[in-house]
């Protein structure tokens, strides 16, 4: 989807040179860019941009200045995408801790399709670190368009479902949504909400929000200049120190307590060229921390007070981290050859390089077999390093299959309960098995049953078809971390970044006084993972009757030295709590429930998603039409039908279903097929894909000896959509009688 985005764009660039816009040549269409710059890269948008959709191009002229036109036959095989002019934009930013909810307000105009004509116009939101959509609102003359989420059982009511092109993600941090049917020279109104993570380094966050602007956005009448406004508010809440922006000359508005306004305002002749970026110091040369509480909304359908614990680890120089045993667990099944494989391997590489020579570490590549650097621990050393890096480029396929179990345990078995140092495990992987929940299951028996310092498994998920929530929960269960690169080209960085995280322990078995021995505390994270140099510790969750008037943290540092801290305990009067944590929040339990199979706890989510405007994987988004009617058109109306509340009634907003926009459990059947992560290649409807994916999980007690289950999966995965859409029906239908024999015998009939 990616790709054939940006190839719309540049047909769309193309064909925009059709468009006369007036005698002055200061105003000529951008000059064609030289093929060294032709990347698609340069297609995708930098800042929120809204696209005209042109599928027949005899519709594209300049709706003020007709103009003569060459004739064209035909409609596009793939519509063209024509960026639109802006005309205004405002840019609103609240940042609370590692958290910042961005709004962005502007005007485009169809200034490509003639007065007479209409077309589709497509919305895209690139979002900065961890972005996750929260809302876009679109004003038309005539009508007015709105997101929402709905539950997913609600969803299913809906006939009306949008393209997989009208309302997804073409890249994992780039949504788009498609608003029909605007005429040409229509102005649009279009306000977008998102939040995204701010980045931690040495005591500094570190804000970046897109909002670079290309050339062929700016209005063709250069010289008005228009308003361009960036307003950023720092709340101190969680934390805040100095604030230094870096890319526009900000001035400092108010410096009320607890927050610091920062306010850009110019007038432009061509819109900003540079992205947000801001920065602000939380640094102290110590570990500190705090607390802060807040009673819930009346929208909360859970009416416990929230909480939320930070903890910082102060300055990289006055902190030391932990001595570490390593074993990095690497798929290496079909799916991971080509550039996952080698930015893993790269990636790897840094990271030994990272380790001090008290150190030690070793290597597990596995696909359906696997394969050991080393028999045992080995210390880090030049030598060592050096020959990993050559036994890490080496070919290891000689299977296929995808078996993370067999690695792990060997990993965990080769890791010695040691009081001296730290074991740790990264498991990357871009695939799903059937025993997952057997693996957290024996891993929740390793941490019971362990020593002081009990390994940690940092996990990290590649593309789309492993399960993340797996490799999520896995990690919580064993105070490790989680990352993921859903795009081929943020592997290396992402992983990189996770690498770097785990290797830098400071304080290790945290636990906070006050709340294991509360009943009435429930904590969203099973276990509290270790604090690192690399970035702050949040802990959310709810509480129950009063919050304690004190709180103590407590653990181990990496000299293996006891460590306690006071932490300071505030009301959150102006920081959204709710909001602030609701991504985390939802999020952990999402792992939570999928391990647990709760459908309670599925529903909370539902609720917390649709409240907080957070998409998850137990809500659907909408897109809500409105049509506008003037005062006199509902006389009228009134006339003629009667009572104006019934008819008010009666006009409610149409709804349209747009596609699943969360990532899943997992796709075994893609894992099976040894599908690389954004591969084109489709193999089955992905319905009929999750209802073998939560078959498979637990039918395979009750199927004969002679019948597997991933046998049955790569049989279905030969079928056409046609006959997997039949069978998805069909299955659902067995499901229902629970009968799995049948359903195994009918998979074997159509297979053949």
């Amino acid at each position: 989807m990616a790709e054939d985005f940006a190839k719309a764009v540049e047909d769309g660039l193309k064909l925009g040179k059709r468009i006369y816009l007036g005698k002055d040549r200061a105003v000529a269409p951008p000059n064609p860019l030289p093929l060294m710059h032709k990347s698609p890269h340069f297609y995708f948008p930098s800042a929120p941009m809204v696209y005209a959709v042109i599928s027949d191009p005899r519709i594209v002229d300049n709706p003020d200045i007709p103009s003569y036109q060459p004739h064209v036959h035909g409609r596009l095989d793939r519509p063209a995408l024509i960026p639109l002019q802006m005309n205004a934009v405002n840019l609103d930013v609240d940042c609370y801790g590692d958290t910042a909810f961005v709004q962005l307000s502007g005007s485009w105009r169809v200034h490509c399709v003639m007065g007479s004509r209409s077309c589709d116009c497509r919305v895209a939101v690139p979002m900065g670190d961890q972005g996750s959509i929260l809302g876009v609102e679109v004003d038309l003359p005539t009508k007015s368009y709105s997101s929402e989420l709905i539950g997913v059982e609600e969803s299913k009511g809906l006939k009306n479902t949008a393209k997989p092109e009208d309302g997804s993600f073409v890249k994992p941090h780039i949504f788009t949504i498609t608003i029909p049917k605007i005429d040409g020279g229509t102005c649009i109104s279009v306000k977008l909400h998102w939040s995204q993570k701010l980045t931690y380094n040495d005591g500094q966050f570190a804000l970046t929000v897109p909002f670079t602007f290309p050339e062929f956005v700016n209005p063709p009448i250069k010289k008005i200049a228009r308003k361009e406004k960036i307003q950023v508010n720092v709340h101190s809440g969680i934390a805040a120190g100095m604030v230094r922006a870096t890319s526009h000359p900000f001035k400092e508005v108010r410096g009320e307590t607890g927050e610091i306004g920062y306010l850009y305002e110019a007038n432009v002749l061509t819109w900003s060229e540079t992205d947000l970026s801001l920065s602000y110091s939380v640094s102290s040369s110590d570990i500190f921390g705090g607390a802060l509480f807040q009673s819930p909304s009346t929208y909360d359908s859970d009416q416990r007070d929230l909480f939320c614990v930070y903890l910082f680890p102060g300055s990289q120089s006055s902190t030391k981290v932990f001595r570490k045993e390593v074993i990095f667990v690497v798929d290496i099944s079909g799916s991971m050859q080509g550039k996952s494989i080698r930015s893993t391997k790269n990636a790897i590489n840094t990271a030994l390089s990272k380790l001090r020579p008290e150190d030690s570490f070793n290597i597990i590549a596995f696909c359906d077999k696997s394969f050991l650097f080393c028999t045992s621990m080995v210390s880090v050393s030049e030598q060592e390093v050096e020959r990993a890096s050559e036994w890490i480029g080496k070919d290891h396929r000689e299977g296929a299959g995808t078996n993370i179990s067999v690695p792990l345990q060997m990993a965990i078995d080769m890791l010695p309960n040691t009081q001296g140092s730290i074991p740790m495990v990264f498991l990357v992987t871009d695939g799903a098995v059937e025993d997952e929940r057997k693996i957290c299951d024996w891993m929740s028996k390793v941490v019971k049953n362990g020593g002081t310092l009990c390994p940690r498994i940092h996990t990290f998920g590649i593309g789309s078809f492993c399960n993340h929530h797996f490799l999520r929960m896995l990690s919580m269960i064993s105070q490790g971390e989680y990352g993921a690169a859903l795009d081929p080209d943020t592997i290396e960085p992402q992983m990189q970044k996770l690498f770097s995280k785990g290797l830098s322990t400071v304080l290790a078995n945290i636990t906070i006084d006050s709340m294991d021995d509360h009943e009435q505390i429930e904590v969203y994270s099973s276990c509290i993972p270790d604090l690192t140099s690399e970035s702050p510790l949040i802990i959310c969750g709810r509480y129950r009757g009063g919050f304690p008037d004190t709180l103590k943290a407590k653990g181990i540092l990496g000299d293996l030295s006891s460590f306690t801290i006071n932490l300071q305990i505030e009301k959150a009067k102006d920081v959204p709590l709710d909001k602030v944590i609701a991504r985390q929040q939802i999020d952990l339990l999402t792992a939570q429930a999928w391990f647990s199979e709760n459908k309670q706890l599925e529903e909370q989510i539902a609720n917390l998603s649709i409240r907080t405007c957070n998409t998850s994987e137990y809500s659907r988004m909408v897109l809500l039409e409105k049509s506008k009617v003037d005062d006199d058109a509902k006389a009228q109306k009134v006339s003629k039908k009667g009572d104006a509340c019934k008819l008010l009634e009666s006009e409610g907003p149409k709804k349209v279903l747009l596609q699943v926009l969360t990532i899943g459990f997992g796709n075994l059947i893609a894992t099976a097929e040894n599908i690389c992560p954004g591969s084109k290649e489709e193999t089955i409807p992905l319905e009929v894909a999750e209802i073998l994916n939560k078959a498979s999980s637990n039918c395979c007690g009750r199927l004969c000896a002679s019948c597997c289950c991933m046998c049955c999966i790569q049989c279905c995965s030969k079928m056409g959509n046609q006959c997997g859409v039949v069978l998805a029906q069909l299955v659902s239908a067995l499901a229902c009688i629970g009968c799995g024999q049948c359903c195994s015998l009918c998979f074997t009939e159509e297979g053949s």
